[in-house]
């Protein structure tokens, strides 16, 4: 009897350990696994938009190397076609920070987009192209030609009211030429010298366009604003920026992560980068070295495309002091001289 009651206490001993290592290995995931999803669990999320051509190589390179999961970010990433597209998504709630040029994001703050600027983001060379070797200048466009570029309201078509206006006293005189076509599309009919004369676009495309026999540049950027300027602004909303604090700062430095390291790193950005605008990656290379392209998370212009936008009517109004169209940080880095404006400050403005 003894001996039989010794056996089933054994037993259930035996069983007791084996429901309790059961549900040990049940519930507990392997090491690896359950630091991934407690490192999940505490990131912040956050949806961003960019679009295509070179100016968007410091995005690319940060969702290849990690740059803003390494400040806790989790990232949905989505792309458009141009800014207006991506400003869109912005009012309706579907993003809560975009990378546009500053035309398209003064459009959107006119009509209470409710976002602001936090971070500059790249001096791109953007030229206007033909292959018609009749058009030497703006005069020379007939009313038969047709002028791609992404969007009405767009960096592109903002640059070319601000030469048609000095060259030809009427801000609006191309409106009628345009045609809106994303970057790639664009250059395609250029190569294809089919539906379009001309293209007003950014790198690589731009350089492309320019390498072919009889291409050539009709206006720069910089002629049209007259000075250098920041091609693009990356934007967050102001719920995002108020209710998420730190998934702000962690987008910031981001950012800030992701130029510092294409600035030193070229080469190798363009080896890792070649496959995604398929080409060779010493052509890239090439092309981000290219003398003009500077990454920088400084902004340059923002009050010069305010002020002509609102002269020639696509805001109804201006902003009196920077903090109403830039989050702190901004407002913070281009700072605010007493007696005369700080360089800056300057640089905010167009000649």
């Amino acid at each position: 009897m003894y001996n039989k009651q010794k056996i089933l206490a054994i037993l259930l001993g035996l069983i007791i350990v084996f429901v309790i290592l059961a549900g040990c290995t049940q519930s507990k995931a392997p090491v690896g696994e359950s630091k991934v999803r407690a490192e999940e669990t505490g990131r912040e999320k956050i949806r961003i938009a960019q679009q295509f051509g070179l100016v968007y190589a410091p995005l690319m390179i940060a969702q290849e190397k990690g740059f803003f999961e390494k400040y806790g970010l989790e990232v949905e990433w989505k792309r458009f076609g141009s800014g207006g597209a991506a400003r869109e998504a912005l009012a309706s709630g579907e993003l809560d920070a975009a990378f546009m040029g500053i035309p398209p994001f003064l459009i959107g703050w006119d009509k209470g987009v409710p976002a602001k600027v936090a971070v500059g983001y790249v001096v791109s060379p953007v030229s206007l192209v033909t292959y018609k070797s009749e058009i030497k200048s703006l005069k020379d466009f007939k009313s038969g030609d047709k002028i791609a570029l992404p969007s009405p309201g767009s960096m592109q078509h903002i640059l070319l009211a601000m030469a048609a206006e000095r060259e030809l006293g009427n801000a609006n005189a191309f409106d009628d030429m345009l045609v809106a076509l994303p970057h790639p599309d664009g250059c395609s009919a250029m190569l294809a010298k089919k539906d379009i004369t001309a293209h007003f676009t950014t790198p690589p495309y731009l350089f492309e366009e320019l390498s072919q026999q009889g291409y050539k540049e009709v206006l720069t950027g910089a002629e049209a604003f007259g000075q250098e300027f920041g091609f693009n602004v990356g934007l967050v909303t102001k719920e995002y920026h108020d209710k998420h604090p730190r998934g702000y700062a962690s987008f910031v430095m981001g950012v800030s992560e992701a130029i510092t390291w294409i600035n030193h790193h070229k080469e190798e950005a363009a080896e890792i980068l070649a496959p995604e605008f398929n080409m060779p990656k010493e052509k890239l290379y090439k092309y981000m070295t290219w003398p003009g392209l500077n990454y920088t998370t400084a902004p340059y212009g923002l009050i010069g495309f305010a002020e002509f936008m609102k002269k020639a009517g696509y805001i109804s109004k201006l902003p009196q002091d920077i903090s109403e169209i830039a989050w702190e940080n901004i407002s913070a880095f281009i700072g605010m001289r007493e007696g005369s404006p700080s360089m800056m400050e300057q640089l905010q403005q167009r000649k």
